[in-house]
This record gives structure tokens, sequence and C-alpha cells, in this order.
């Protein structure tokens, strides 16, 4: 197998629960901050997964808690569609080569999301935020928790 693991079902991969380890980096600022916890992916009532990540989040020193939720609704050719909390699109999601990038605007910053699976229990998102209000790095390691 290559470095990407192709995934054919995007909603069936990414279902049940999962740790994730977060880096944030402020590129300008030079400060680093972490996220450990854990995601899950549940089922969405009229189909799609109901993803709740929560954990702790260090930045700057203090520790606090962290939480958020996202809908992955089906998409074509086992894709995902992936939307905020409050339905508002936030970018589509191909994992059909185990590997794909993601684009969404936000006012005047850009997120690109680099998504890659390495096997059946571990992928990584890198999102990359560029704009006039920041300059981040977020890298996130995924294991499956059996």
């Amino acid at each position: 197998m290559g470095e990407f693991w192709p995934v054919p079902d995007t909603l069936g991969y990414l279902s049940g629960r999962w740790r994730a380890e977060r880096t944030v980096r402020d590129l300008a600022g030079g400060e680093e901050g972490r996220f450990e916890g854990t995601v899950v992916f549940g089922p969405l009532e009229g189909g799609g997964l109901l993803q709740h990540e929560s954990g702790d989040f260090t930045w700057r020193g203090v520790t606090r808690p962290a939480e958020r939720t996202l809908r992955f609704l089906p998409g074509p050719g086992g894709t995902a569609d992936v939307r905020f909390a409050d339905g508002r699109p936030f970018h589509d999601l191909d994992l059909t080569a185990g590997r794909y990038v993601a684009d969404h605007p936000c006012s005047a910053d850009l997120y690109r999301g680099e998504f890659t699976v390495r096997d059946a229990d571990h992928w990584r998102t890198l999102w990359r935020v560029r704009g006039p209000a920041k300059d981040l790095e977020l890298i996130t390691g995924y294991a499956r928790a059996l």
C-alpha cells in the first residue's frame, strides 16, 4: 500500500470513537497550544454522522474544556458534505484516494485543510489558516479508540 490508505466510504470509516491530539501554532506570534480529547461520530437523524469533539485545550499555560460539533452528511460516491452544527456549509470531504484538500473561506481568512488516512485506525488533518486576522497551523492526529 502507498503513503495514503484509500477509503471507499468516508462516513463508514469515520463512524465510531476516536482519540484526538491537536497542536495549534500561531505562526505570527510563535505561541503553541494543545488539545487532547475524544471525537465521536454517531448517527445523525435523517442520515449521516454527528461529530462531537470534547476535551481539554491548553493555550498560554491555561487549560480549559473545549468542544465542537459538526454534521457529516452523505455525499456522492462515498464522500461527505461537512457542515457546522447550525447547518452552514464547511467543506466537502472525499477520502477515496486517502488524501483530500479542502478550502473554507471565513471572512478575509482562508482555511485550507489536508486530510490524510494512514490505515484503518489512524488519520490526520492539517489546517493552515491565513489572512489578515489569523496565521495558524492546526495539526490533529486521530487514533481509533477500541
